[in-house]
C-alpha cells in the first residue's frame, strides 16, 4: 500500500486549519497543523513533511521567514503559500524564495487538491533526482588515501564550492575527467548539463562548429542548424579535455566566449548569452607550450584560476591495493562474475610495476585478470604471466628505427582506442585512415580492443 502524503498546515486561523485538515484526510492525506511560526519550525525539525500550506501572515513572524527557514530544514518540502491579501509581487517573491505556488483566500477546495497533487508529484521527482544524482556521484569518487590524493581531494572540495574556472593537469590515465566530474557532482550545478569535449579527438576543421554550433548553410554540408557544446552546457559545466591540443585560432575564440559570456554560431553573427562553468584539462606542460608559442598566455591565466595537478600512479603506489580491490569488486559485479580475491603476493607484483598508463592501465589490466583467472584467488603467477605479455616490450627500449616506429604506433593507436571507448570505426575516423587498414595495423602490432 503506498504511503499517504503528509501535509503540514500553518495558519493562525484555527477553524480554517480544521476545515482544511478534514478535507485533506478525506482525500487520503495525513495532516498536522501549527498556528504560529515558532511552533511550525519546531515541528519541522522533528517531522519530515511532504507538503506545507503556509499562511503569509502569522502572529509572531511572516510566512516568508518561515518558508526560508523551512527549506533549510527540509530542502525537498513543497510549500504552497496562502493569503487573503495576495498580490503579484508577493507571489513572485514567494516562488523566488522556493514556494511551489501561491493561492489567495478564500480557498477553493478543488484548486487546493489539484495544487497539492501537482506539488507532491514535483516533490517526488525532486527526491528521485537527488537519489539518482547520489547514485551516479558514487561512481566518480577519487580513490586513494595517500598524501598526494588527500591534497587532490581537498582541492576538489574547494573547487566544488566556487564557480571559478579550473585547470586540471596530469599524465594520460591519471583520472582528469574523473576529477572534473567529482567537482561537478559536489557543486551547486550538479544535475545541470555536464558536457565533455575531447579537443584532441575533434579534427581542426570541425572543432569550431562542435564548440559553438553552426547555422544552416554556414558551410558545405551544414544542412541543419546545430547547437554547439557551449550552448548544450548552458547552466552547467563544459569540460574541455586535452585543451593543449587546441589550435591558436580556436583558443582565441574560446577566450572571447569566456570573457564576454557569449558564443557566436558559425554563420550567425548574433552573440548568444551563456552561463557555463569551464573545467579544462591537459596532459601537456602549458607553460612550455606558451614559451613555444603553441598556447595563448591570456587563455592560460583565464583558465588557471584553480589548479589541480593529478599525480601519476608511480608516485602514489600506496593507493594501488585500494584501487585494485575497488576495480575487482566493480568488474565482478558488472560482468556477473563470482567474487575474486587477490593474494598478497599478487598485490606485491602489481605494486612493483611502474604503470606508465597510470590508473587507466591498471583498471584495464584488472578487468583482463577478471576474465582470464578462472579460480576465486588471483595469484602472483597470474599477474606475472599477464604482465609479461606487454610489460617486457615497454620496459626494453627499441633497438632499431623500425621497432621505435612500431612501439610509437602501438601506443598511439591504443591511446586513441581508449579515447573512443574501443570503437574501431570512430578510431579510424579520428586517425584519418580506413577501418580495414586500422584492423590490419592492430593485428600486426598486436593491439587489443
Amino acid at each position: 500500500m503506498p504511503r499517504r502524503p503528509s501535509v503540514f498546515i500553518v495558519d493562525d486561523d484555527q477553524s480554517l486549519c480544521e476545515i482544511l485538515a478534514n478535507l485533506l484526510k478525506y482525500e487520503g492525506y495525513r495532516t498536522d497543523m501549527a498556528h504560529d511560526g515558532k511552533t511550525a519550525l519546531t515541528k519541522l525539525r522533528q517531522i519530515s513533511y511532504d507538503l506545507m500550506l503556509l499562511d503569509l501572515k502569522l502572529p509572531d513572524t511572516t510566512g516568508m521567514s518561515v518558508l526560508e527557514k523551512a527549506l533549510k530544514i527540509i530542502p525537498t518540502l513543497q510549500t504552497i503559500m496562502i493569503s487573503g491579501q495576495g498580490t503579484i509581487d508577493l507571489a513572485v517573491e514567494a516562488t523566488r524564495k522556493g514556494a511551489y505556488d501561491f493561492l489567495e483566500k478564500p480557498l477553493d477546495s478543488e484548486r487546493i487538491l489539484v495544487t497539492l497533487k501537482n506539488a507532491f508529484d514535483r516533490g517526488q521527482l525532486v527526491k528521485d533526482r537527488a537519489r539518482l544524482l547520489e547514485s551516479v556521484k558514487s561512481r566518480y569518487v577519487m580513490i586513494g588515501e595517500s598524501k598526494p590524493m588527500q591534497q587532490v581531494a581537498d582541492l576538489i572540495q574547494k573547487a566544488a564550492a566556487t564557480h571559478s574556472k579550473v585547470l586540471i593537469e596530469g599524465e594520460n590515465g591519471t583520472g582528469k575527467e574523473l576529477a572534473a566530474r567529482a567537482i561537478y557532482f559536489n557543486s551547486a550545478r550538479a544535475g545541470e548539463p555536464f558536457i565533455p569535449v575531447n579537443c584532441a579527438a575533434i579534427p581542426e576543421t570541425l572543432i569550431e562548429s562542435e564548440l559553438f554550433g553552426h547555422k544552416k548553410g554556414a558551410f558545405t554540408g551544414a544542412t541543419d542548424e546545430k547547437i554547439g557544446r557551449f550552448q548544450q552546457a548552458d547552466g552547467g559545466m563544459l569540460f574541455l579535455d586535452e585543451i593543449g591540443d587546441m589550435s591558436l585560432m580556436t583558443q582565441a575564440k574560446v577566450l572571447r566566449s569566456l570573457e564576454e559570456g557569449t558564443v557566436e554560431m558559425v554563420g550567425g553573427g548574433k552573440p548568444i548569452p551563456i552561463d557555463v562553468r569551464i573545467i579544462a584539462a591537459t596532459n601537456k606542460n602549458l607553460q612550455e607550450e606558451m614559451r613555444a608559442g603553441h598556447f595563448r598566455e591570456d587563455l592560460y591565466f583565464r583558465l588557471n584560476v584553480l589548479n589541480i595537478k593529478l599525480p601519476p600512479l608511480r608516485e602514489r603506489k600506496e593507493d594501488i591495493p585500494q584501487l585494485v580491490n575497488h576495480f575487482i569488486q566493480c568488474f565482478c559485479n558488472e560482468h556477473g562474475v563470482a567474487a575474486k580475491h587477490i593474494t598478497p603476493g599478487a598485490m606485491s607484483r602489481l605494486m612493483e610495476y611502474s604503470w606508465p598508463g597510470n590508473i587507466r592501465e591498471l583498471k584495464n589490466f584488472i578487468e583482463k585478470l577478471i576474465f582470464l583467472v578462472e579460480q576465486s584467488k588471483i595469484e602472483s603467477e597470474d599477474v606475472s604471466s599477464t604482465l609479461n605479455t606487454y610489460s617486457t616490450a615497454r620496459s626494453e627500449p627499441p633497438k632499431t628505427l623500425k621497432e621505435a616506429r612500431q612501439q610509437f604506433e602501438r601506443e598511439f593507436i591504443s591511446e586513441r582506442l581508449l579515447a573512443c571507448q574501443g570503437n574501431v570505426t570512430k578510431t579510424a575516423e579520428l586517425l584519418g585512415i580506413p577501418r580495414t587498414y586500422l584492423y590490419k595495423k592492430m593485428k600486426n602490432l598486436k593491439v587489443e580492443v
